[in-house]
């Protein structure tokens, strides 16, 4: 059962209010530009679809379009940096970091520069955009890079949080954002830190399977694991901080199941399964399946059908997490 303590919200199995992850990071943007004086926003001709325009209206003076030229995007963002500015820079993700990584890569992350990178519109569920547009493999890019943090947050409330985060934690972020609205599971008192994960569901017994989830897929493991709840007990972790990772709750939660399971809309290469595997493979082999984007590109449709299609929804957690318990060893 839910652990109170977690402060989830109460009603999201019954009816979860819904908002996307963009919005708490328009929202936290305000509370930035209110708060502090020297964060300024940069975007690439996308300002209502990144939820920029609202701090674009307010403080226009702090407010720098830069036209459909991502890399501009981050090389002006580095200079800020480097004279004392918090600049957060934001497009699509398939553009930056997708189209810009060269310059992200020697200009933000080389030089250790303090620039806040958003990549909306995320993953498969920018639905009907198609391919072109649904960002795959950025935190991929993102998090081989030296210096560079990563976040993933799991709805509204938690983007907010990690926006404003990010405005304070040393050097570059990454912050993935999504378009679609997604069931709102925290609270304002959900306790959120760069390089932490959270215990969001713990069974009543002892637990045979751990699922470790990022992003609003994370409500699909809860589903998953409420559904098996008495078949198969189970742990599932929000890992909202892809890099750094909180080795010591990854760490404890894998010996005490035995079993893992991994859930993300991302690329299975590169992305959070990706650096769960490497953790696990040097300090605590187990056996492991990941739910998430196996070498394919998306294509158009709606968020439902795209996560059936590609194996991301409840019911093919539920198949991850019976697979993974069942190649535990005897």
């Amino acid at each position: 059962m839910l652990n109170s303590d977690l402060k989830l919200k109460e009603n999201i199995f019954e009816k979860p209010d819904m908002a996307a992850t963009r919005d708490g990071f328009g929202q936290a943007l305000l509370e930035l530009g209110e708060s502090n004086p020297n964060v300024v926003v940069l975007c690439a001709d996308l300002a209502e679809s990144t939820r920029t325009l609202a701090f674009k209206e307010k403080y226009p003076d702090r407010y720098i379009e830069l036209g459909v030229a991502e890399q501009n995007l981050a090389t002006v963002a580095s200079g800020l940096a480097n004279y004392g500015k918090i600049p957060f820079i934001t497009s699509y993700a398939t553009f930056s970091p997708g189209r810009n990584n060269e310059q992200i890569r020697t200009t933000i992350s080389l030089n250790n520069a303090g620039v806040k990178i958003a990549g909306a519109h995320a993953g498969l569920s920018v639905g009907p955009d198609g391919a072109t547009h649904q960002a795959l493999e950025d935190m991929a890019l993102m998090r081989v890079q030296p210096n560079m943090t990563v976040l993933y947050p799991c709805d509204s409330e938690e983007a907010r949080k990690a926006t404003l985060a990010a405005a304070t934690h040393a050097g570059p972020v990454y912050i993935r954002l999504s378009r679609e609205k997604s069931p709102v599971m925290t609270t304002a008192e959900t306790p959120f830190t760069v390089g932490k994960a959270a215990i969001v569901w713990e069974s009543e017994h002892k637990p045979e399977v751990v699922l470790f989830a990022t992003g609003p897929l994370l409500y699909q493991a809860i589903l998953a694991a409420k559904e098996l709840e008495f078949k198969i007990p189970t742990t599932v972790i929000n890992i909202s901080s892809i890099k750094p990772l909180d080795r010591e709750v990854i760490l404890t939660a894998v010996k005490d199941a035995g079993a893992v399971v991994t859930v993300e809309e991302h690329q299975v290469a590169g992305g959070m399964g990706s650096a769960i595997a490497e953790l696990l493979a040097a300090e605590s082999p187990a056996p492991i399946e990941f739910v998430g984007v196996h070498d394919r590109f998306g294509q158009s449709g709606t968020a439902g059908e795209l996560y059936k299609e590609y194996g991301l929804d409840s019911s093919h957690i539920m198949e991850a997490i019976t697979k993974a318990k069942s190649r535990k060893a005897v």
